[in-house]
């Protein structure tokens, strides 16, 4: 098996709120398609990866999976765009996929006798009496989660924080948080619901919930015997579970899976941040979560992650970000490695979070690419590194005969770049730069202080730089 690194895809596709799922003997995520360089979130077409159970560094694609203009609804635009997507295997043999257009209020289904497709549109979630979810003026319905339990019953996820978060003048409180349904055997038609399972910002005071509220994001695992509820919380940056012994109410709060700016495990974010969806892959004893980082100075341009995480049979330790994420060891320490696959960004400024139209001053540096979207070309890279910057990598097993590292950047820039095994920790190696108007490869003298380490770069000088890759020999 080769190497992986995070992101798990390649540098030029942009897929968020990955959902993982083993169906026969491969991993198939679905997720949004963010376009680089986009004005919105979700703007492409869906597209399905997938890999071999036992090899999880071999992703690949047929290419799009679902076309939103075969959603009956589809007016065109920025507007009707496909948010996060769930997949499940009907009795029937069939796969169906659950998604929402846009804020138009329904959830649709798309079904293929694929788990990849190509899919094709299907209907909308609706009850009994042929009325369509969304049209009795119920809360919105975002971020579907479709869950088929040991027992053949099948319960549809949902829910969507909005009036809360954003503060929307004039609109009632009518949210009470993520809701379930369960669905008859056509996948469609709701013979229950909703019924309500995870406190969300109104009505959380007192409960365990408080503090880490339901947002959005919904997503559903059986393990052990038990259900856990994965969702985005109001925090937004980070990943949540909550844990029933029953797929549709006395849900408990669990604690936090992951967070895009490891929030929670220190005492400052050591990465800019914004919104996270995703959910776990539990396979071959082991256990995985897949979230999102954001690039590109926005929300619009989201690639997926994935980190293995610890589980005591009950409860999940919250998982780092890291560069080797599915690799299941550190990465060589010997080789050349993209500057892309960057676990922590940040300055000495602080971070900050990526609302949706806000720009990062000019002193804090981020990752993007030299192509537009959808080209073949990886040419993904980190601009405008300032002597504020901070970039780390983890985690790296050096060999005892790695003697030195380059750096390839560009840019107007003069001093030292330090390499570190932490951001205040040993200094490995020292390498002087100078300005240089095309890519340029400096090289100086490495040591490591320890066998598995991160590597930490820092910059000391005048000017900024643009940075490619480095390379340990």
């Amino acid at each position: 098996m080769k190497q992986i690194t995070n992101p798990i895809l390649p540098t030029n596709e942009y897929i968020p709120d990955p959902e993982p799922h083993v169906f026969g003997d491969r991993v198939y995520v679905y997720g949004s398609h963010d376009r680089f360089g986009g004005i919105s979130f979700c703007l492409n077409d869906y597209v399905v990866y997938s890999c071999p159970v036992d090899d999880l560094s071999s992703w690949s694609s047929k290419g799009i999976s679902y076309r939103k203009k075969e959603d009956k609804e589809y007016k065109g635009g920025f507007v009707n765009v496909m948010y996060a997507p769930d997949c499940a295997r009907g009795k029937d043999g069939n796969y169906y996929l659950y998604y929402t257009l846009g804020f138009l209020g329904h959830i649709a289904v798309a079904k293929s006798d694929k788990p990849d497709g190509p899919f094709h549109f299907y209907g909308y979630v609706k009850y009994r009496d042929g009325v369509s979810l969304g049209d009795k003026k119920e809360y919105i319905q975002f971020d579907p989660a479709i869950f088929i339990d040991d027992d053949g019953r099948i319960y549809l996820y949902s829910g969507y924080g909005s009036v809360q978060r954003f503060g929307l003048k004039g609109k009632k409180n009518t949210d009470k948080g993520a809701m379930v349904f369960e669905l008859q055997e056509d996948m469609l038609t709701i013979k229950e619901g909703p019924n309500y399972i995870c406190k969300t910002i109104h009505n959380s005071k007192g409960t365990d919930f408080e503090g880490h509220e339901f947002f959005e994001a919904s997503s559903m695992r059986k393990i052990n015997g038990h259900y856990y509820f994965i969702y985005s919380s109001f925090v937004n940056h980070e990943l949540c579970y909550a844990i029933s012994d029953h797929p549709d109410r006395d849900f408990q709060y669990g604690g936090v899976l992951i967070s895009n700016c490891d929030g929670g495990l220190g005492e400052e974010k050591t990465n800019y941040y914004g919104n996270n969806h995703g959910s776990l892959l539990c396979m071959n004893g082991k256990y995985y979560i897949f979230y999102h980082r954001q690039t590109n100075k926005n929300s619009f341009a989201r690639q997926m992650c994935a980190e293995e995480i610890q589980f005591d049979g009950l409860h999940f330790k919250q998982a780092e970000m890291t560069s080797q994420g599915l690799n299941g060891k550190p990465l060589e320490g010997k080789g050349t490695y993209k500057a892309a696959i960057c676990c922590n960004l940040y300055s000495t400024l602080g971070t900050f979070f990526y609302k949706v139209f806000r720009r990062p001053a000019p002193r804090h540096a981020y990752l993007t690419q030299e192509d537009r979207d959808n080209e073949e070309r990886e040419s993904q890279y980190i601009r405008n590194i300032t002597k504020y910057t901070i970039v780390g990598y983890k985690y790296f097993r050096f060999p005892e005969d790695v003697r030195s590292l380059s750096v390839t950047i560009k840019g107007r820039a003069k001093g030292t770049i330090h390499v570190k095994d932490a951001e205040k920790g040993n200094i490995l190696s020292s390498i002087p730069i100078s300005p240089s108007s095309r890519k340029t490869t400096f090289k100086a003298a490495f040591k490591p202080a320890k066998e598995v380490s991160a590597i930490f770069f820092t910059f000391e000088g005048i000017g900024r730089f643009s940075f490619y890759e480095f390379s340990l020999e």
